[in-house]
């Protein structure tokens, strides 16, 4: 269970991490504490799995990247696996379980149609894998995300 400092500490990351030399200097002054208090806290969200990445958003077309979205039905006795299995891609952005036919869904970005089949291939065959709908991007939509916690 997170406390109320966890929150506090989750919320403002996904804020603003400022554009500074030390930013994580300036996120810890804007909440009043000290720099090696955040880094423990969040070091210790990220083991627990509060946190998965924290990184830059780009345009990645702009910068050759192709995206697409891809739903998988998975059998729920391999669901775990095949989340850690999809997880251990840099490329996949963030997963997400859904109730329906297809319950598994995430969002990739890759550098080459080539590299895209490649892993399409490799998660088609992981065991559970009933049945995989790959979505490419073709017009983008950028919702701004943050989950008030």
């Amino acid at each position: 269970m997170l406390s109320d400092f966890d929150k506090k500490i989750l919320n403002a990351i996904q804020e603003d991490i400022p554009l500074v030399s030390c930013p994580f200097a300036a996120i810890a002054e804007r909440l009043h504490i000290d720099e090696a208090v955040l880094m423990e806290r969040l070091t210790v969200l990220k083991e627990k799995g509060y946190l998965r990445r924290l990184g830059a958003y780009f345009d990645s077309e702009a910068i050759g990247y192709r995206g697409a979205l891809v739903a998988l039905r998975v059998s729920a006795a391999y669901l775990a696996d095949v989340v850690q299995n999809v997880n251990r891609y840099e490329c996949v952005t963030h997963n997400y379980e859904r109730e329906g036919e297809y319950n598994l869904w995430f969002t990739l970005q890759t550098s080459s149609a080539e590299q895209q089949r490649k892993i399409f291939d490799e998660i088609r065959v992981l065991h559970g894998i009933e049945r995989m709908m790959v979505l490419p991007s073709l017009k983008k939509y950028k919702v701004r995300v943050q989950f008030q916690l």
